[in-house]
């Protein structure tokens, strides 16, 4: 057979194989039941509003960033009518505020790729605003152009880029941790810090310099609660943005499990964004605990009309939809990885808690700070004065900034080190260095159950 002969029949039988697929697929959906379709078309209905949710929705919060706190007026600058030199792109990129390229013109990428937009003009800033372009973050703008208020989105902290076009500027990554932006600086630039003065009894001096000590990647949703911006040793008490992926069959959220994904969505929602929704939890009245909180009342929320509510089952679905990413090809060694599998389902002791695939418990997957050898700071901030086990899945995405709530572990290499004084376990060096080779694999390939 000649070469030409060759291809044909591969081309022919390729033909073939993605025509019996998709007749595969067809027929699938075909012979579905009157039931079936409608919960099928009811998952697509599900995912595409939280999707639009996740990345768009505002809940109408943009009455506090930008009535109340006018951080509006700080982006635009006072040569378009705010105040001060306004947010230029290089600044917005320098902080961690990313682009997504799917929603920019042929015309206006073309002119990044050849260096012809100045990035050090607010002006363009406002463009990617009216674009609805900047991830995260929604514009609202009179009449006139000018920038009339700003609100955020779930997507400002739980979201990233590819780098597609350049650094900060590509396709999103939905659920990804943002451990680029610092949340602390971008408030810290609204000219009315009064609300959060007013809250927590201090001048607006003191809650920009709070801010300003978050650094990179933290936010510290407690501050709100109980008033503690910093830690005994002096130290921020801000925390790594968690990822928002993975999250199927995983029970409680956040790093100390204050609730279930939904309930960590409306109290955000809520209490974080300051959008206008309905909010209850009456553990927040211990004064004692959550002097802030019980003080302003956040355990008892009720906005009319509530525009929270109506989008937590939709945005809830969509964030279980996101999985955890695959790392990248090249980005650990495999066999060493085969053989850390091993040290971690046994003499490291690893699947005891974080328990394959979901690595949680499944259940409550809780643990006291004494069980984990850590300090009891961050937990005694929550209800339950725990720290949660953590999901393993796509942990080679948010390695920046370190590991455990607070990024106190450095490299993997340091949160084997730790458990393994931790439990007396004596793991030898090589099996630590399997056990990161592991990690950095994980998720692992689902099997194929029809080629098995």
């Amino acid at each position: 057979m000649n070469n030409r002969k060759m291809v044909l029949v591969v081309v022919s039988a390729l033909g073939c194989i993605l025509l019996f697929a998709q007749q595969k697929r067809t027929a699938s959906v075909s012979d579905l039941s009157g039931s079936d379709k409608a919960n099928l078309n009811n998952a697509v209905n599900l995912f595409d509003q939280g999707r639009q949710v996740f990345r768009f929705t505002t809940f109408d919060d943009q009455t506090f960033w930008g009535d109340a706190l006018k951080l509006h007026q700080a982006i635009e600058g006072a040569k378009f009518g705010g105040v001060g030199s306004g947010l230029s792109p290089k600044a917005a990129l320098a902080v961690g505020l990313k682009v997504d390229v799917d929603a920019l013109p042929a015309s206006l990428i073309e002119q990044l790729k050849q260096g012809k937009v100045n990035l050090d003009d607010p002006a363009v800033t406002l463009a990617l605003l009216k674009l609805n372009s900047v991830v995260g973050v929604t514009g609202f703008f009179n009449p006139d152009d000018s920038l009339k208020s700003v609100g955020i989105q779930c997507a400002l902290c739980h979201s990233t880029v590819d780098n597609f076009l350049t650094q900060g500027i590509g396709h999103r990554l939905d659920g990804w941790a943002n451990r680029d932006l610092n949340v602390g600086d971008i408030v810290s630039l609204a000219p009315n810090l009064q609300p959060f003065a007013n809250l927590l009894g201090v001048d607006q001096a003191t809650v920009r310099k709070v801010l300003q000590s978050w650094g990179t990647g933290h936010f510290d949703a407690e501050l709100a609660l109980d008033g503690k911006a910093f830690r005994p040793d002096g130290k921020t008490s801000a925390v790594l943005i968690p990822p928002a992926f993975g999250l199927a069959g995983v029970n409680l959220h956040t790093w100390t499990g204050w609730g279930s994904v939904p309930y960590w969505n409306a109290f955000v929602a809520n209490l974080e964004m300051h959008g206008k929704g309905t909010f209850f939890d009456p553990r927040l009245d211990n004064a004692a605990q959550f002097p802030v909180a019980a003080k302003a009342g956040f355990g008892h929320v009720k906005n009319v009309p509530d525009v929270i509510t109506p989008q937590l089952a939709s945005l809830h679905f969509y964030q279980l939809a996101i999985p955890a990413p695959m790392p990248p090809k090249g980005s650990f060694d495999q066999e060493a990885a085969k053989r850390g599998e091993i040290v971690f389902n046994g003499s490291g002791k690893c699947s005891t808690c974080h328990v394959p695939p979901l690595y949680t418990e499944p259940g409550w997957n809780m643990h006291t700070p004494s069980e984990v050898c850590v300090d009891s700071f961050q937990a005694d901030r929550a209800p339950d004065k725990r720290y949660r086990t953590s999901p393993l899945n796509g942990l080679w995405t948010h390695t920046k900034g370190g590991f455990y709530h607070d990024g106190r572990f450095s490299t993997l290499l340091d949160v084997v080190n730790h458990y393994d004084s931790c439990f007396s376990l004596g793991l030898a060096d090589q099996g630590k260095t399997d056990l990161v080779e592991f990690l950095k694999s994980l998720p692992q390939p689902k099997k194929d159950k029809d080629n098995e």
